[in-house]
C-alpha cells in the first residue's frame, strides 16, 4: 500500500511542473461547452478534439442551436474528433435533453450527467472537475496507467481504479488527479518507453528499477 503522504507529495510536484491540461485550458467556458467537447474528446488526440470543439462552436454555442440543428449541418464541424457520425447523434441528443429537462443548463450533478447518452464515468467526472470545481476521480488511460505504474493501485480497468484511488487520496486532491496525471501520461510517463530520465517523480515510482525506461 503506497504511503498517502507520497501519493501527495507526487501530486504537488507534478502541479507544479505541470502543463495545462486541453480540458484545464477549456475550463474559462461555460459548462455546455465542456461537456460537448469532453464527449468530443472520446478516442481521439487533444489537438483534433480542440479543433473540432472550435468549429462547432464557432456556429452553435447553446443546447437549443444544437438541439435543432440537422445531423448533416453538424457532422461536418465535428468530423475531426473521430466517429463524428455517432458523436454528431450523441451531442445533439444530449442538448435536446438539457434543453428540454434541465431548462438548458448542465446538471452540476454527477448521476445526472451520468444519464446522458454517450456520459461515461469519465466524461462526467471531468464535468463535474472542470466545469463546476466539484471533486471527482475522472480515470481515462493515462490516469489508470501512470497511477499503476507509480504503485498506488494495482488494477485492470479505469472503473476500478477509480474506485481504488477514491479510498487512497484525499478528497481535497481529487480535481488535481486528473489534470496532473493526464499531462505526465501524455509527456513523460508514455505508454512506450516512458522518459524516466526526465521524470521528477521518479524516486516515488514503483517501477523506478526497470531499465528498459528512457
Amino acid at each position: 500500500m503506497p504511503r498517502r503522504k507520497d501519493i501527495i507529495r507526487v501530486i504537488q510536484i507534478l502541479k507544479k511542473k505541470s502543463e495545462v491540461s486541453m480540458l484545464g485550458s477549456f475550463s474559462e467556458h461555460k459548462p455546455f461547452y465542456i461537456l460537448i467537447s469532453t464527449v468530443l474528446s472520446a478516442r481521439n488526440k487533444d489537438d483534433m478534439t480542440i479543433r473540432a470543439t472550435k468549429k462547432l462552436f464557432a456556429k452553435y454555442k447553446t443546447p437549443g442551436q444544437i438541439a435543432k440543428a440537422p445531423l448533416t449541418k453538424l457532422e461536418p464541424l465535428i468530423k475531426e474528433s473521430g466517429f463524428y457520425k455517432t458523436k454528431a447523434k450523441r451531442i445533439k441528443e444530449i442538448s435536446r435533453i438539457i434543453l428540454e429537462e434541465y431548462n438548458g443548463r448542465v446538471p452540476p450533478n454527477f448521476d445526472k450527467l451520468l444519464s446522458l447518452p454517450g456520459v461515461g464515468r469519465k466524461t462526467a467526472g471531468c464535468v463535474m472537475v472542470y466545469a463546476f470545481n466539484k471533486p471527482a476521480l475522472p480515470v481515462d488511460t493515462h490516469v489508470h496507467r501512470v497511477s499503476n505504474r507509480l504503485g498506488w493501485v494495482k488494477t485492470k480497468t479505469p472503473e476500478r481504479t477509480e474506485q481504488a484511488l477514491a479510498k487512497i487520496i484525499p478528497t481535497k486532491y481529487w480535481a488535481d488527479v486528473n489534470e496532473v496525471l493526464v499531462v505526465h501520461g501524455q509527456t513523460i510517463c508514455t505508454p512506450i518507453s516512458p522518459f524516466c530520465s526526465k521524470c521528477g517523480v521518479r524516486k516515488y515510482c514503483a517501477r523506478r528499477g526497470v531499465k528498459t525506461h528512457r
